[in-house]
């Protein structure tokens, strides 16, 4: 083959190579722009909206509710679950009476379904609107309830979207950025955080924007319409936050107090009839008794009781207030049936506030005990309906409760932290340590115990001291422990001051100090068997009183008045009184 000259085979390599180039440059040129294009191009594409299978959704902060609501504008109504979950979660829907049932401070409303006459603290008021049954939900009207919720809605003429506020809600609002240049520019609400995502709603400046929160550079926003999405940082002004506007309640129950001083009141014990006022001594300082006088008769709800007007008189001549005692009888069973419906509870409050006002007492102390463990919320629910009806006569309302601990009929059953939102004074009966039955020995109510009770109620539960009475017992035990084929047995038997006292005399006992109960303590043997007791005396209750004003409670409840020495109730009022 014929060889070419050099510079002719270069020119033609050059020939080649040029183009080549330049379409790999291009090409490069063509990628780079695909790629700037894919990476900073924003999205122009469109993506229909969807609230989900809601026909009429329901948003709360920024979030879609799991239920729809139905209707429109003044018969716009929610669902049972939107308002338990969302507005007040004591809310109550009783099947049975098919019923629903609002507590508020000072009211109780009932509303039954397909009736538009609700009762307002038994009160017959008229309802535009109401509740009624759609398959499996209960749906309420907003009309009547806001006035006892303080809730707003506001609903979209465009979408039909409900947006659900309640007072004291704090609303971040944005405004979105207006272009001078191009003043009918558009800024898009996106799917996601990013200018690749779907465009669900072109909005117009000046539009205004709530915030629900921040991602990536992007804020997550709604529309007014109920739209959620997403717009750049940039694309928006930070307006004023808005406060959802609350209320001026009228002016809430005050109970009654000592003027600065502490709550000293003894409970009373009554069985089949009250005590002889002329054989009661003079008891310094106290300034509340409690006899126990109304007494659940039966599971429907029938109270029996032993009140008395011409105690009352007696008391209130001596400057006590009565705070009357209402038990359950420590029966379970009937306190179950008692608690189960509205029309049971109601019962027990009518008749409560019927006694009231017959007896003119000025308070009730609910003493519920041995209940089941399934009643929990049937009791809370039971002390909010009661609650405003004894308001409403001015009555002090507090309840007895055990200090935290295993017992589901004792303890367990209590829900202190919302029993203690709804009563003025919650009386910690903080004895009973080691108990009647008790297999071991020991203290009615060691200091170290009590107060790791009243501390509990005071962290765990959020009652505040300003509530809380400190249960003191004025009783011990003799304990009575027997020793057979190398195996101990306790018995116990309560009694009171005086009688420690004479057996402490009548043995020549001297008593010491037992510095894990906090308290004086005696032993010895009486017929071969080993007698003990943890004794209840001055010292013991100085040092109960000491707790009263070390976290400032509002005062002290003793069990129970006959118990005690007479001196005791100077101890008491001085240690109260005393200053810091």
């Amino acid at each position: 083959m014929e060889q070419l000259p050099a510079q002719i085979r270069t020119k033609r390599k050059r020939r080649i190579w040029l183009p080549m180039f330049l379409f790999i440059l291009l090409l490069a040129a063509g990628f780079g722009s695909a790629y700037y294009y894919m990476k900073y191009w924003p999205s122009s594409v469109h993506e229909a909206y969807s609230f989900g299978n809601a026909e009429k959704p329901v948003f709360y902060r920024g979030n879609q509710l799991a239920d729809s609501a139905t209707g429109a504008k003044e018969g716009l109504k929610l669902t049972y679950r939107t308002y338990k979950e969302i507005i007040d979660p004591t809310i109550l829907y009783e099947e049975e009476s098919q019923s629903v049932i609002v507590t508020t401070k000072d009211k109780v409303v009932r509303m039954r379904t397909s009736e538009l006459t609700a009762l307002v603290n038994e009160k017959p008021i008229t309802l535009r609107f109401a509740v009624e049954k759609q398959g499996q939900a209960i749906m309420l009207p907003i009309d009547p309830l806001k006035q006892f919720y303080h809730f707003e809605v506001r609903e979209s003429e465009e979408t039909g979207a409900v947006l659900l506020r309640k007072a004291g809600d704090l609303i971040s609002w944005a405004s979105v950025v207006e272009d001078g240049k191009h003043p009918e520019r558009t800024v898009p609400l996106r799917k996601g955080p990013s200018i690749k995502a779907p465009i669900y709603y072109d909005v117009s400046p000046k539009s205004r924007v709530m915030l629900w929160g921040e991602e990536q550079g992007w804020y997550r926003v709604q529309l007014e319409n109920g739209y959620l999405g997403y717009m750049k940082k940039s694309d928006l002004i930070l307006a004023e936050p808005e406060r959802v506007p609350e209320p001026e309640l009228p002016q809430s129950f005050v109970p009654w107090k000592p003027v600065g001083g502490k709550i000293n009141l003894t409970w009373q014990q009554v069985y089949s009839k009250n005590p002889d006022t002329s054989k009661i001594p003079p008891m310094p300082g106290v300034n509340v008794i409690s006899p126990q006088w109304f007494h659940l008769a039966d599971g429907e709800g029938n109270l029996k009781h032993t009140a008395d007007a011409g105690f009352v008189k007696w008391a209130n001549d001596q400057g006590y207030q009565v705070w009357a005692l209402f038990a359950n009888g420590f029966d379970p069973k009937r306190t179950t049936e008692a608690l189960s419906t509205y029309d049971k509870r109601l019962k027990m409050i009518k008749q409560l506030v019927a006694y009231s006002q017959m007896y003119k007492i000025q308070g009730i102390n609910i003493d519920f005990e041995n209940v089941y463990l399934k009643d929990k919320a049937n009791m809370v629910q039971f002390v909010r309906e009661a609650t405003p009806y004894l308001h409403e006569l001015g009555l002090v309302v507090s309840i007895d409760v055990t200090v935290k601990d295993g017992s589901e009929t004792y303890s367990l059953f209590l829900d202190r932290k919302a029993i203690g939102e709804v009563v003025d004074y919650m009386m910690v009966m903080t004895y009973d340590e080691h108990w009647a039955a008790s297999p071991k020995a020991g203290s009615v109510a060691s200091l170290p115990w009590v107060e790791k009770g009243m501390v509990q109620i005071m962290k765990e539960d959020h009652v505040p001291a300003s509530k809380l009475l400190l249960g003191v017992p004025f009783y011990t035990r003799i304990w009575t422990e027997t020793t057979k084929d190398g195996k101990t047995t306790v018995s116990s038997k309560a009694v009171g001051m005086d009688a420690v006292d004479k057996i402490i005399k009548d043995r020549n006992l001297t008593p010491i100090w037992d510095e894990a109960a906090g308290q004086n303590y005696v032993e010895y043997t009486e017929d071969g068997k080993r007698m003990k007791i943890w004794i209840e005396d001055s010292v013991s209750m100085k040092s109960r009183i000491e707790l009263v004003r070390k976290y400032d409670l509002a005062g002290v409840a003793s069990w129970s008045r006959g118990f005690e020495k007479p001196e005791i109730w100077n101890l008491i009022k001085e240690n109260l009184e005393k200053k810091p």
